[in-house]
């Protein structure tokens, strides 16, 4: 009886099925690797991954419930030895960083990844980091300005308030966000005030244009 072929177990973790079906059938593409599972929300993830165990898994920064990032910080305080590829329409300015210290090993922008998806896993396998080499040369900028003592405020941002910023700077309303976040306008209102106090600025006009120009900044 010839012995079983190990096969690499990987899960997904994203809210549209289009782009789970894509990238299932990338991944079965390749000799020796499966897809063991899918979820589309935070809590549905963390529920695969620890049932499936899987080798990596392949994350979507933003879910209709719930975040990629909080989903990694999850998952690592229980099992660290999960390998995390992070991956988002979003530009790599605004989330990467956070994806990294939350214990990704990689960050793919989904416009990149019919081209680089399957480098990008392998990299992540091997427990090296995936990164690009725009996102390299900002690390590399930023750190040069830590040592300068200066900080962009906005860096002092939880990733609850970032997430917040960036759908202020999409000129979402507080109902809006509040419903895409499944959160109270209560709660909406007072992460409205703690951005305000954090990145000093008095009024929700001026709330709304400096996301609006940290939103352009990063595209």
């Amino acid at each position: 009886m010839k012995n079983e072929i190990v096969k690499t177990r990987i899960v997904i973790v994203d809210d549209h099925p289009l782009m789970r079906d894509g990238l299932t059938m990338r991944i079965t593409a390749q000799p020796g690797w499966e897809v063991s599972g899918v979820a589309a929300t935070e809590d549905e993830g963390v529920t695969v991954i620890s049932e499936q165990c899987p080798d990596l898994v392949l994350v979507d920064i933003s879910l209709k419930s719930g975040n990629g990032i909080e989903l990694i910080k999850r998952v690592r305080s229980r099992n660290p030895t999960v390998k995390f590829l992070a991956i988002s329409a979003y530009k790599e300015s605004l989330y990467a960083e956070r994806a990294f210290r939350a214990g990704a090993l990689g960050y793919l922008n989904k416009q990149e990844t019919n081209e680089k998806l399957i480098d990008a896993i392998r990299t992540v396998l091997k427990n090296e980091r995936f990164l690009s080499e725009e996102l390299k040369a900002r690390l590399v900028a930023s750190a040069l300005k830590n040592t300068s003592g200066e900080q962009n405020p906005i860096d002092s941002l939880s990733d609850r308030e970032r997430e917040i910023f960036r759908l202020i700077g999409e000129g979402m309303t507080t109902g809006a966000i509040a419903e895409q976040l499944f959160l109270s306008t209560h709660t909406i209102d007072t992460h409205r005030e703690h951005l305000k106090r954090k990145l000093n600025v008095s009024t929700a006009n001026e709330l709304s244009r400096m996301a609006f120009q940290a939103m352009l900044e990063s595209t």
